[in-house]
């Protein structure tokens, strides 16, 4: 009996895929590294290849779309006003796709696919950060004397400084009212807002 090779080209070039994307996550030290992406891109393109010869159809297949997200939902969290790894969620979902796809034998769908994945996350990286630096969250309690000011007079002014800000808690406590903010600053104006806290009079202190 004659050996078929295509399904062990298939297991070495969804290794490699998953190498490819797995070394770019373990490089910027984010969850679901070289080798969960290595594990992701293999499994896919086992499960696609036992679909199409055991069964004929995508039943198998059509249960990694379903698993996948669950091992997605694993590497999302909040962090503080912040919602982090919803990248490495979509790369999860991708691994499993480009698998798949090699499953199928669409080497060089897959191969292309793997390309612009690597180009939005390392060429795009850059510009991303740069961006992010624009404008950055940045929380702030402020305190102040309730019979001397009000929230509506400081909201007033950082509307009139043009800050966009979230209040997130309100609490007051012997006369002193403490509020806190989710406040949207660009880095090189942050030192000028926290001279405007210093210098507000009504305001008796501020932490960041």
């Amino acid at each position: 009996m004659q050996l078929d090779y295509v399904p062990y080209v298939q297991i070495l070039a969804a290794f490699a895929a998953g190498a490819t994307l797995g070394l770019e996550r373990e490089y910027h030290n984010k969850p679901a590294g070289f080798r969960t992406m290595i594990l992701i891109t293999v499994s896919s393109c086992l499960f696609t290849i036992l679909s199409v010869s055991w069964t004929g159809d995508d039943r198998i297949a059509s249960n990694i779309v379903t698993g996948i997200g669950f091992i997605g939902a694993g590497v999302v969290f909040k962090e503080g006003a912040n919602v982090k790894g919803i990248t490495s969620a979509a790369i999860i979902w991708m691994a499993a796709a480009i698998g798949m796809c090699i499953g199928l034998q669409h080497y060089v769908l897959a191969a292309m696919v793997v390309v612009l994945v690597m180009l939005v996350l390392l060429a795009l990286f850059k510009f991303e950060t740069a961006f992010d630096n624009l404008h950055q969250m940045k929380s702030y309690e402020i305190r102040f004397v309730a019979e001397e000011y009000s929230i509506d007079e400081l909201e007033r002014e950082f509307t009139g400084m043009h800050i966009k800000f979230l209040r997130t808690k309100t609490s007051k406590q012997m006369g002193i009212v403490s509020v806190e903010y989710n406040i949207e600053i660009h880095p090189g104006k942050r030192d000028q807002f926290e001279s405007f806290l210093i210098r507000n009079s009504h305001i008796s202190s501020f932490e960041a």
